[in-house]
């Protein structure tokens, strides 16, 4: 794909701009697929090829494009605002500032226990895969059964959908925090007091896969009786996580994130 094909679907007039920056990536499970430029975008570069395997050599041709078009894209848009970037040079403060911002972030206490919620949950699945060999043993039983109060089918769906769900954000809280986190850091010199900070936006979806998650847990929690004691536990962890990321940024819940949150 070229800028000028690319810049062709970006004037469509059904897209809604930048409804790609604070949304979760779960393509599948999107109704503003149609609207969306980087969706279409993916799919047009894409052309039916099978390049999601990162050792496949067209995932790699397919990653160069998307990286050489923004960059053409950001060298014009720079250009016209008088600007090269191939002079731009950070000086010693600026990098500084960098190592400093990213140590804090790090050790930051939404860092640190989302990247714990990672570590458990990430350990729990792999100690009970006998547990959901059980559940569909017990199921499959039921099924043959007949049992008029039972609804194996719908039960299967329920922990097929809470495992689909958990997993899919497992690792994307934590990387919407950090992303959240190096933003604030960043707001706290750039950025006016009066505008909508992209630091919110990251965090408002992060806290959005958080409610999703705890929701998703709670299915497994009446589902996999066994497991109780641990998957509350693990539930404690969310739940503290969600307290902490909604007092460090208190205006995320606030933050309206295109098209998602504008009645479209």
């Amino acid at each position: 794909m070229d800028k000028k094909k690319l810049l062709k679907m970006a004037e469509k007039p059904n897209n809604i701009p930048g409804i790609y920056n604070y949304c979760d990536r779960w393509c599948e499970r999107c109704q503003f697929t149609s609207r969306c430029l980087n969706f279409q975008m993916d799919r047009e570069m894409r052309d039916g090829k099978e390049i999601n395997d990162i050792n496949n050599e067209e995932f790699w041709k397919h990653m160069e494009s998307i990286f050489t078009v923004t960059h053409e894209m950001l060298d014009d848009m720079a250009k016209e605002q008088g600007i090269d970037l191939s002079q731009i040079e950070w000086t010693e403060d600026d990098k500084k500032r960098d190592r400093d911002r990213k140590k804090s972030v790090r050790k930051h206490q939404c860092a640190v226990a989302s990247k714990e919620y990672y570590e458990v949950v990430d350990k729990w699945f792999k100690e009970h895969e006998f547990l959901f060999k059980e559940k569909e043993d017990e199921l499959n039983e039921q099924l043959m059964m007949e049992l008029p109060s039972a609804n194996p089918e719908q039960e299967a769906v329920t922990i097929k959908d809470a495992v689909e769900v958990i997993t899919f954000y497992l690792l994307f809280i934590n990387v919407k925090l950090m992303r959240a986190l190096h933003g604030k850091f960043e707001d706290r010199y750039e950025m006016p007091d009066d505008l909508p900070k992209d630091s919110d936006g990251s965090a408002k979806i992060a806290l959005i896969a958080n409610d999703r998650s705890i929701s998703a847990w709670g299915k497994l929690l009446k589902h996999l009786p066994k497991s109780e004691d641990e998957i509350l536990d693990i539930l404690v962890l969310l739940e503290r996580l969600r307290n902490m990321t909604e007092k460090e940024f208190p205006d995320a819940r606030k933050f309206v994130r295109p098209g998602f949150d504008e009645g479209y």
